[in-house]
C-alpha cells in the first residue's frame, strides 16, 4: 500500500459502508435478540443459540469469501452485491411470527412456537452469511488494501467508533422506532437502507491498484498452517487478544438491553439516554486516543484499554442498588468507562492486526481473524453468560400483565463481573506480544 493519505473518497466509502454495516450488526446483536424475546418467546436459550450459530456462519463465510475475493482480485463486487442481498434478508426477518407460522401450516400454538424459534435461528444465520461476505470478508480486506501503516491507527480509531455510533442509533433511536412502527416496519426500513448502500457501492467503490489475483480455494485453511503461525507471531498474538476481548464482551453484550429493561426496569427513553451519554463521550475520547496510538506503542496501550474495560464492567455489576436515579447515574458512568475501553481495545487490536497482516494474504486471513474475534467468542461468551443467568434464576416480577411470563429467567448482574474478569486475561498476553514486536523490529534492522 503506497498511498500517503487515505483520501476523501476512501473516507466517504469507509464511513458509509462501515456505519451501515455496523448498524446492521448492532440490530442483529441487540434487536434480533430483543425481537425474539419480546414477540416470540422470552427464551434466553434461543437467544444464546442464535448468537452462537451466527458466529459459526460468520466465520465459515468469511473464510470462504475472503479467500475467493483474493483469488478473483475483486472486493468491490463482494461488498456491493453482498450489501444488496444482506438488506433483503434483514427485511424478511421482520416477517417472522408464531401466528403466521400457525396460520400457514394449520398447527397449534405450541408446535408453531417451536418452529418459529427455529426459523428465527435459521434466518439469522442466512442474514449473517451475506453480511459476513460483504462486511467481514470484503470490506475489511478493502480497508487493509487501501491503508498504510503511517495512518492506520487513525483509520482504525474511526472504525472502532462506528460500532458504538451504530449502537447509539440502534439502542436509542431504534427503540423509539419500534414503539412507533413495530419490529416489522423497523426491519423493512433498515433492510432498504442496507440494500441502497449496496447499490451505491456499485458506482463508488474501487479496488486498490495493488490488489492482484492471488491464491486458490485451497488457501481457505492457509491461515491455520503451523508455518504461517510461526512466521507471523505478532499477528496471531493480536488475534489471541481479540479472542479474549471478544469472549469478555459476548458474556454480557447479547443480554445488555434485556438486562436494562427487565432487571433494572429502565424505560426505552432511559436506556437510550444512557447509551447516548456513554457512547458519545467514549467516542470523542477515542478519536484522540486513535491518533495517539500512531505515535506510541500500540501493544503497551492495551494495558490501559483493557483496564478501562474491566473497571467499567465491574462498576456496572455494582450499579444496581439504591434509588432509580442513583442506578441511572452510576450505570451511566460505569457504561461510559466500559465503552471507552471497549472501543480502545478494538481499535488497537484492529490496527495491530492490519499492521502485521502480509499484504498478499489479506483476504485469506480475514477468516482466521473471524475465528479468533467472532467464532470462539460467540460460542463461549454467550454460553458463559447464559449459564450465569440460568444459575441466578432471576424472574420477572408479577406485574399483573397477561403477556408477562413470570417463569422466564432474565439476565443477571453476574454477567458484568465475569466479563471484567475475562477482560483482565488480556494483561497476560500483552508481554509476549511486546516481545514479538521487539524481535520483529530487531530483525528488520
Amino acid at each position: 500500500m503506497d498511498n500517503k493519505v487515505f483520501g476523501k473518497r476512501n473516507w466517504r466509502i469507509l464511513l458509509v459502508f462501515g456505519l451501515i454495516g455496523q448498524i446492521a450488526w448492532a440490530v442483529e446483536n441487540m434487536y434480533f435478540n430483543l425481537f425474539v424475546f419480546e414477540t416470540i418467546a422470552p427464551d434466553l436459550n434461543t437467544v444464546t443459540l442464535m448468537v452462537q450459530l451466527s458466529g459459526v456462519a460468520a466465520t465459515l463465510t468469511t473464510l470462504v469469501a475472503g479467500t475467493v475475493s483474493d483469488k478473483v482480485g475483486n472486493r468491490r463486487a463482494f461488498i456491493s452485491w453482498g450489501y444488496i442481498i444482506w438488506g433483503v434478508t434483514v427485511a424478511l426477518f421482520g416477517m417472522l411470527s408464531t401466528e403466521g407460522v400457525a396460520t400457514a401450516f394449520g398447527w397449534d400454538a405450541a408446535r408453531a412456537l417451536g418452529v418459529t424459534l427455529a426459523l428465527a435461528v435459521v434466518c439469522d444465520c442466512v442474514m449473517t452469511v451475506f453480511g459476513s461476505t460483504a462486511n467481514d470478508a470484503a470490506f475489511n480486506a478493502w480497508v487493509t488494501d487501501n491503508t498504510a501503516e503511517s495512518y492506520r491507527g487513525k483509520v482504525e480509531g474511526v472504525l472502532a467508533i462506528l460500532p458504538l455510533a451504530a449502537m447509539l442509533v440502534v439502542a436509542g433511536g431504534f427503540g423509539m422506532l419500534v414503539e412507533l412502527i413495530g419490529y416489522r416496519g423497523l426491519f423493512l426500513a433498515l433492510g432498504a437502507v442496507i440494500s441502497v448502500c449496496g447499490i451505491f457501492g456499485l458506482f463508488s467503490v474501487t479496488d486498490s491498484k495493488n490488489l492482484a489475483k492471488s491464491g486458490s480455494l485451497s488457501d481457505i485453511l492457509y491461515g491455520f498452517k503451523p508455518r504461517v503461525v510461526r512466521e507471523n507471531p505478532a499477528l496471531y498474538l493480536t488475534f489471541s487478544i481479540m479472542c479474549v476481548y471478544g469472549i469478555a464482551c459476548q458474556v454480557f453484550m447479547p443480554y445488555l438491553i434485556i438486562y436494562m429493561k427487565t432487571y433494572l426496569g429502565f424505560s426505552t427513553l432511559e436506556y437510550s439516554v444512557l447509551f447516548g451519554f456513554a457512547i458519545i463521550v467514549g467516542a470523542l475520547i477515542n478519536l484522540k486516543l486513535g491518533a495517539l496510538s500512531d505515535r506510541l506503542n500500540k501493544a503497551k496501550l492495551l494495558y490501559i484499554a483493557a483496564g478501562l474495560l474491566a473497571v467499567g464492567l465491574a462498576a456496572m455489576y455494582f450499579a444496581r442498588f439504591d434509588s432509580k436515579l442513583t442506578v441511572l447515574l452510576t450505570f451511566g458512568v460505569a457504561g461510559f468507562v466500559m465503552i471507552t475501553g471497549y472501543i480502545y481495545v478494538s481499535a488497537l487490536c484492529g490496527a495491530l492486526s492490519r499492521d502485521h497482516t502480509p499484504q498478499g494474504d489479506v483476504g485469506k486471513l480475514q477468516g482466521v481473524r473471524m475465528v479468533f474475534g467472532v467464532l470462539i467468542p460467540m460460542l463461549i461468551g454467550p454460553m458463559i453468560g447464559n449459564a450465569i443467568n440460568k444459575s441466578a434464576g432471576v424472574t420477572l416480577p408479577d406485574l399483573g400483565s397477561a403477556d408477562t411470563m413470570t417463569t422466564a429467567y432474565i439476565p443477571a448482574p453476574g454477567i458484568f463481573l465475569v466479563g471484567a474478569l475475562v477482560a483482565l486475561l488480556i494483561f497476560a498476553l500483552v508481554p509476549p506480544l511486546c516481545r514479538s514486536l521487539k524481535n520483529a523490529k530487531g530483525s528488520e534492522e
